[in-house]
């Protein structure tokens, strides 16, 4: 165990505050930079673990994403490129948390646990966001996996999806991709390229997209990928970090809540614009219509593009291949409505976080899945992708099906499975936008999202609620769910529901309505619900003046 006793004495020099807990969530670790040191040190050697555990390549992400820039955070990355198994999550807590004299003792409970062969390779991937501390911290993490003798790529400033990319290429033995920047960047130019030659008519105007890159790394990247286009596409670039703060009044987050464009973007009228965030796995896209109203188009409206698009390549191809989309409650019920009984596409609901979305869209052929907060991606099971492959090299097939099938399998090759990603998602939007000739506008009339409303209601201890069927019943306290049913009976296509934070005391309401007015107060009455019935502190829930349109 000498190798322990040598991370363990090199921890020193990535000493821990005494006394600071940290938790392992859906996003990683994350905090103000400056608390973070230790923990992406001993993030390397759980990496360096985890790869002898797997005998496969995992990757270690810094970043903090739509967190202000003075944040970091660090995330790690499964064998496929998905995200740490949840045991997992639990020894990073675990390690994070030892002090300095249980730190040996901690890493040899989880080699004994996982009865983990030390002298087997190890193998880790590591990049780093824009973030003045991402340099430093992403030193501390090589320190890390170096001291348990792990071999190294640190890819340096990439998008958090690029390096789930760049994983999954390396353990799939280059089936997926190959594990480069110029890799990814060939793969889906190629494929973008392919599917907007079945464009007809496509001017230079049609080609035009404003780009926000909340002054983060998607910004770097786009500007890679752009030479790879061809002019296919005309990204106008800003926020693209030449002066701007990382996620500061810009990126899809500010997008999202605010209801309103960035900060530094120069929108003309029906102007396509998106967001991405500030480490390129969310995206948002709007406009401003003739009167100057702004219209955003979320993950719903994005779940809903694909998901329609693809199943009209199933039927034209005549492939019986099952696609569903996965939502979450907060999901507009409008874009529920439209999916099952206007497109019949099957629709599933699960709990908050994408790793529940992810684990439920593998269930089918094709699993469509978006947060409302615009992240998201597809995933085709390897059942489908063969069914696809076999047609479009089947001789005694009609043109026809053959030529849906060959646009599903770029299709397939333009999305990144292994997450979601801003850069990919915004290439499929562009290209389905093409191949169907629609403009942003007759996108956003597909449905009309309902009026809704969120709000947070401060509660003693978050744990007296709990929920089931996807967080959309409370089982307890009891009587809760009685009192929801009741209020949302006085309204029209009304529904609400509410669920405890996953970081702090406070009960989360979501409430829509036919119009606004009725989804404030509906959303008004179930917050007086929770404070009376599940331990509310400090002031009882006022009334909402009308605050406008809130976003799905």
């Amino acid at each position: 165990m000498d190798q322990l006793e040598e991370a363990s004495q090199k921890s020193t020099l990535h000493a821990k505050p005494k006394g600071l807990m940290l938790q392992y969530g859906t996003a990683g670790f994350r905090s103000t930079a400056k608390h973070l040191d230790h923990v992406m040190f001993r993030m390397g050697l759980l990496a360096t673990l985890r790869s002898r555990k797997t005998k496969s390549t995992i990757g270690v992400m810094v970043t903090a994403s739509h967190n202000p820039e003075e944040d970091n955070g660090v995330k790690l990355i499964d064998p496929m490129g998905e995200m740490v198994t949840p045991s997992w999550e639990g020894y990073a807590t675990q390690l994070a948390n030892a002090e300095q004299e249980a730190l040996c003792s901690a890493l040899k409970d989880i080699i004994e646990k996982e009865a983990i062969n030390m002298s087997e390779t190890a193998s880790v991937f590591i990049g780093r966001d824009t973030r003045p501390s991402s340099q430093s911290l992403s030193q501390a993490v090589l320190d890390g996996v170096s001291c348990l003798g792990g071999q190294i790529q640190d890819y340096g400033l990439v998008t958090t999806p690029q390096l789930h990319y760049m994983v999954r290429c390396r353990n799939t033995h280059g089936c997926y991709g190959t594990d480069t920047l110029q890799g990814y960047y060939q793969k889906l130019s190629q494929a973008f390229i392919e599917l907007t030659k079945n464009a007809r008519n496509h001017t230079d105007d049609q080609k035009r997209l404003l780009v926000d890159g909340a002054n983060g790394i998607g910004a770097l990247k786009v500007r890679e990928l752009k030479a790879c286009l061809q002019s296919e596409l005309q990204m106008v670039l800003f926020n693209d970090g030449s002066n701007g703060k990382l996620n500061y009044l810009c990126g899809a987050d500010y997008v999202k809540v605010q209801q309103k464009p960035p900060q530094g973007i120069n929108m003309g009228a029906s102007e396509r614009c998106c967001s991405f965030d500030g480490d390129a796995d969310r995206i948002v896209y709007y406009y401003k219509d003739s009167d100057g109203c702004f219209h955003l188009l979320d993950g719903d409206k994005i779940a809903t593009l694909i998901s329609t698009y693809l199943k009209e390549l199933l039927t034209q191809a005549g492939l019986n291949l099952q696609i569903a989309v996965v939502q979450t409650a907060y999901a507009n019920g409008s874009s529920t409505r439209y999916l099952e009984d206007i497109m019949k596409v099957t629709v599933c609901c699960t709990k908050t976080g994408v790793k529940h979305l992810h684990h439920e869209a593998q269930k089918f052929d094709i699993g469509v899945y978006f947060e409302a907060n615009g992240h998201g991606t597809a995933l085709f099971s390897e059942k489908a992708e063969k069914e696809i492959q076999q047609l479009v090299k089947d001789p005694d097939v009609s043109d026809e099906k053959k030529h849906a099938a060959k646009l599903l399998e770029n299709t397939i090759n333009l999305i990144n499975q292994a997450t979601g990603d801003a850069i990919s998602d915004m290439l499929v939007i562009e290209a389905v936008l093409a191949i169907r000739g629609m403009t942003v506008q007759e996108w956003d009339r597909i449905y009309t999202d309902l009026p809704n409303r969120q709000l947070k209601v401060k509660v003693a201890d978050r744990r007296v609620i709990d929920t089931a069927d996807a967080e959309r019943l409370a089982v307890t306290p009891a009587g809760l769910q009685d009192s929801i049913d009741t209020l949302v009976k006085k309204y029209t296509k009304a529904r609400a529901f509410v669920r405890p934070s996953g970081t702090e005391d406070v009960v989360r309401v979501y409430a829509e309505a036919e119009t606004q007015e009725s989804a404030d107060v509906l959303a008004h009455e179930v917050s007086l619900a929770v404070y009376r019935m599940a331990g509310g502190v400090g002031e009882k829930p006022k009334p909402l003046k009308s605050r406008g349109t809130s976003g799905g």
